[in-house]
């Protein structure tokens, strides 16, 4: 099978870098180009590929795959231009708002699309695991999130964190927008029977740990996930830009739906 030509939004980010020299490293994969603004391309001539402002300048290389883990105005620009183009599109920014989300939905009839706001296994294992979990702990434990993340992580809370919350949500019935807490502070009262708490916290250079809690009487679960590298992430979303180029439009594609 021919190696599967990817291009890297971003990449001179955090994520960007991680990304490309990962690829580089991949027998499956070509690194066939780099996207970066102009005044922060320096050093990616070294990847021995074509270094671009704007993505449309790759959209015609055959069989290409985009990976974007830039910020949503940036995501959303660089779907509806791969739509355009009908090249795949790998996506794993955070911080998009239900309005960007159906919008993506609504490009993906035109070209295969990823989306996960963590393409990490484990935690997606982990989403996996929660309902039964919660199902089987019953009403009577309380149900909290917390997370941090490196103090230059500019959305809070977290995607994940969200899905984290959303998944316990669900599994009660719930919608998060119903149950969710998202701060306390003061004289608040006492706990209402079935929030659901989701706290953040920003510092130094955490990668991203999240943990949920089980609350019960006389007893606590506590479940939690430490990426210690980005390339965490980066696999899971290099193994995605590998997938997607063989699934059909229709539907916004995620970790569920790879890892079957």
């Amino acid at each position: 099978m021919s190696a599967v030509p990817v291009i890297i939004m971003g990449a001179n980010g955090r994520m960007g870098s991680t990304l490309s020299h990962m690829a580089v490293h991949d027998p499956e994969l070509e690194l066939a180009g780099l996207v970066e603004r102009k005044g922060r391309q320096h050093g990616l001539e070294g990847f021995g590929c074509p270094v671009v402002e704007d993505v449309r300048e790759l959209l015609d290389i055959s069989g290409a795959v985009v990976i974007d883990f830039t910020a949503p105005a940036v995501t959303m620009d660089v779907a509806a231009k791969a739509a355009e183009r009908s090249v795949p599109l790998v996506m794993g920014t955070t911080g998009l708002n239900q309005e960007e989300l159906d919008r993506l939905e609504q490009l993906a009839s035109r070209t295969p699309m990823f989306w996960a706001p963590n393409m990490s296994v484990g935690v997606n294992a982990l989403l996996r695991c929660l309902p039964d979990l919660v199902r089987i702990l019953g009403e009577d434990y309380d149900l909290e999130v917390m997370e941090i993340h490196h103090k230059h992580k500019k959305d809070a809370p977290s995607g994940t964190a969200l899905k984290l919350a959303q998944c316990l949500a669900k599994a009660r019935n719930k919608a998060l927008d119903d149950v969710g807490c998202f701060s306390r502070h003061g004289i608040i009262g006492e706990r209402p029977k079935g929030q659901i708490g989701v706290q953040t916290l920003r510092g130094g250079d955490v990668v991203g740990d999240h943990t949920v809690y089980c609350l019960g009487p006389g007893e606590r679960i506590e479940i939690t996930h430490r990426a210690h590298s980005r390339e965490t992430f980066a696999s899971g979303a290099l193994r995605a830009a590998k997938w997607i180029g063989s699934q059909q439009p229709g539907r916004l594609y995620t970790m569920a739906d790879m890892l079957g």
